[in-house]
């Protein structure tokens, strides 16, 4: 364990120092729970996109213990991630990863948790959700991530990425700002729905999920789904009509052709279409190069916005639950 009393950056620095100093890094596996497994596919895009010799794997922490990957060892990185660092999975997986010869890296809000004292190097984030800042996790996450590509596979992109974090605070309040009225008359609007879809592609599929999970069924009790933009052609299409809403993610990277196909045909057959649209969000302030590795961030920051003017629409606030901490499952 690290000591406490270092900042983020530090803590990112000295894991980052540890990834170095292994003899062989071949992959990472992302491995969490619910909203913090969502922030974890990202950065899978991310390796897939741009990693060369290094794999990456985002799993859910039960999924990743029960599976066991042969390749797990000595050549693996795990990064984790609780907001807590009490997730039970999470810290077994943490150990589990730790056992197995792998150099494990969790990030956290709480120092001396659980997590915390399971791996080698946690890394402490700011939870802030209607503002953004490269000290909270998906962008944490990426720093991680990139760090470690460029290190072992040559990689590039972290300089550019962290000029575009520094952009992004900005850009997600004017943007926040510039969308209130519409915020506003969405969530009154959908007060009453039962079921919502959401919808992107990318990294932004991600985005969707966690808003489908997090936010619709857990914190709102509607019932929801995360649909791929191009998988929604492959069955999910069948249950447009008027009436049914989708919220769908207009990303700016190389899936943005999913999206435009999914937006043309939802928006023929359905009067409740929503399309947010990174470019009319400001991203294109942000390198093309690295665009489609942070715009996830925005649309997660600012969907917040949305889901706390739906919960006061609804009358349900985004604290209340029925099993969720509130009995042993």
């Amino acid at each position: 364990m690290t000591d406490q009393s270092l900042p983020t950056d530090a803590q990112i620095a000295a894991a980052l120092a540890s990834v170095a100093a292994r003899p062989q890094v071949t992959e990472i596996y992302f491995v969490a729970c619910g909203g913090s497994y969502s922030i974890m596919m990202p950065v899978q895009y991310a390796v897939d996109r741009h990693g060369k010799t290094i794999a990456g794997h985002a799993l859910n922490a039960g999924e990743f213990v029960a599976r066991n990957p042969a390749r797990l060892g000595a050549t693996s990185v795990v990064i984790l991630c609780s907001h807590s660092g009490t997730t039970p999975e999470t810290v077994e997986a943490a150990r589990f990863a730790r056992a197995k010869g792998a150099l494990t890296i969790a990030l956290t809000t709480i120092p001396g948790s659980p997590l915390d004292q399971a791996v080698e190097f946690p890394v402490y984030y700011r939870h802030a959700p209607k503002t953004f800042g490269a000290d909270h996790s998906p962008a944490v996450l990426a720093r991680l991530t990139f760090g470690i590509l460029g290190l072992r596979d040559g990689c590039v992109l972290a300089p550019k990425l962290d000029t575009a974090l520094a952009k992004l605070p900005a850009i997600v309040d004017q943007a926040i700002a510039a969308h209130s009225d519409r915020i506003a008359a969405w969530a009154e609007a959908h007060k009453r729905e039962t079921v919502i879809y959401m919808m992107g592609a990318g990294a932004n599929h991600a985005t969707a999920y966690s808003y489908a999970i997090c936010i619709f069924q857990e914190m709102q009790w509607i019932h929801s789904a995360a649909i791929h933009s191009d998988e929604y052609f492959h069955g999910p299409f069948e249950v447009t009509d008027f009436d049914v809403p989708f919220v769908i993610l207009r990303g700016m990277g190389p899936s943005r052709v999913m999206d435009d196909r999914a937006i043309a045909f939802a928006s023929k057959f359905s009067d409740r279409t929503t399309v947010l649209c990174a470019e009319e969000m400001g991203l294109g302030a942000i390198d093309v190069a690295i665009v489609d590795q942070v715009e996830h961030m925005a649309f997660g920051t600012i969907l917040r916005v949305y889901a706390d003017k739906l919960a006061d629409s609804r009358g349900h606030p985004l604290t209340v639950r029925r099993y969720m901490w509130k009995m042993d499952y």
